[in-house]
Order: C-alpha cells, then structure tokens, then sequence
C-alpha cells in the first residue's frame, strides 16, 4: 500500500530540518564545499530524497538568507513598536542586532561575512525569483532603519535620503566589526570576555549617532 502524502505542515517539517542541518554543514565546509550528498548522510537519507523538497543547494542557501533577514526585519519591526522615541528605536535596533549576529551566528556569517552569491548572481537564471525574495526581504530592513533614522531629525534640520544611508552603513560596519571578531573568536586574543562589551559598544554606537546628527542640526 503506498504511503499517505505528506501534509503541508510536515513537509514543512521535513524542511526545516533539512536547513537546519545545512546551516551546520554551510558553516563547516563553506557555501561551495557544501553539497547534497554532505547533507544527506547526517539526516539518513539519500541525496535524491532532498530533491523532493528544494531544486538544488542554491534554493536551501536562498531560503536560509530570506529567513534571516525576514527575522532581523521582525525583531527591528518589534523594536520599533516598543519604543516612541525615535533614538530609543535606533538604540533597540542596535542591540537586537548585535544578538542577532552573535545567536545566530552561522546564518549571520552567511548573510553579511562569507563571500557568497548574491541576487545579481542569479539574475536570468531559474533561482532569481527566490533570489528576488532574499533582496526584497533586505531592502525592507534597511528601508525601516533608514526612516527610523530620519524620524530622529527634526523640521527644521531633517536628514535626507544620503545622510540617512550612510549613517545606516556606519553603524552597521561598526557593530559588524564587533559580531565578526567576536564570532571568530579574534576578539578572544584581545579581550578575557569579549561578550561583555556588548553593551558598551552598543552605547558607543548610540553616543556617536547622536553627537553627528545633534552637529547636524546645529549646522
């Protein structure tokens, strides 16, 4: 007798845990050294069986940056619902990338560390509508984190569209720098518990933006 098709909600399942072990093998063996044949064996399966749920690596590697991004877009979506001030939204948003970087560290190091295709990779080809999903779902972090940003200008000095990108890319390459060293335990050589300048670095971060944007103003 053959075997009942599966539901939606367990080949979701299957999914899932499918991608959580190829996040595992990605952070071990790279984005290219990473195959389906390596990912079959740890799930007891055989590599064709993985093809009944993704087309090929390349869709399990979108699907992983798509969710990444999504989940920094909630949790900056969260930040900014808590808090009326714009500074204080900034100051969420900070901290809750840093422990997005830090928790997540594999799938951080995928989506902002390795050197890994990107959209422009898979224009014209079968993955760009899923590529298209990971660009779109980045677009829409930086596109609040830029707002958020322009929200703490006022009417009579407010931030343009410029300004508010490269305040967005400064803040960004600084506490990059911090989760990269930390996640590479570079910062190990540097500091007996690197963990403990989270905060630090997250208020020094804050104390510039708004010392620039505070000269800004008066300008």
């Amino acid at each position: 007798m053959p075997r009942a098709a599966r539901s939606l909600e367990e080949v979701e399942e299957v999914k899932e845990k499918i991608i959580e072990h190829a996040i595992d093998l990605m952070a071990k063996h790279g984005f290219q050294g990473f195959s389906m044949t390596k990912l079959a064996k740890p799930l007891g399966i055989a590599a064709k069986t993985i093809y009944n749920y993704f087309e090929s690596k390349d869709e399990i590697y979108l699907r992983i940056i798509t969710k990444g991004f999504d989940d920094v877009y909630e949790g900056a979506q969260e930040c900014y619902r808590n808090h009326e001030r714009p500074l204080d939204r900034i100051d969420a948003m900070v901290r809750a990338f840093i422990d997005f970087g830090i928790e997540y560290a594999n799938v951080y190091n995928l989506m902002y560390t390795w050197h890994v295709p990107n959209y422009r990779h898979y224009i014209g080809t079968p993955m760009e509508p899923a590529a298209r999903l990971g660009l779109e779902a980045g677009l829409r972090l930086s596109g609040l984190v830029m707002k958020t940003i322009q929200e703490c200008g006022t009417t009579e000095c407010p931030i343009s569209d410029d300004e508010a990108r490269f305040f967005m890319v400064r803040i960004w390459s600084q506490l990059h720098g911090f989760i990269a060293g930390y996640n590479n335990t570079f910062l190990d050589y540097m500091h007996e518990n690197p963990i403990e300048l989270k905060g630090r670095i997250a208020g020094l971060v804050m104390e510039s933006f708004q010392r620039e944007t505070r000269a800004s103003e008066q300008s």
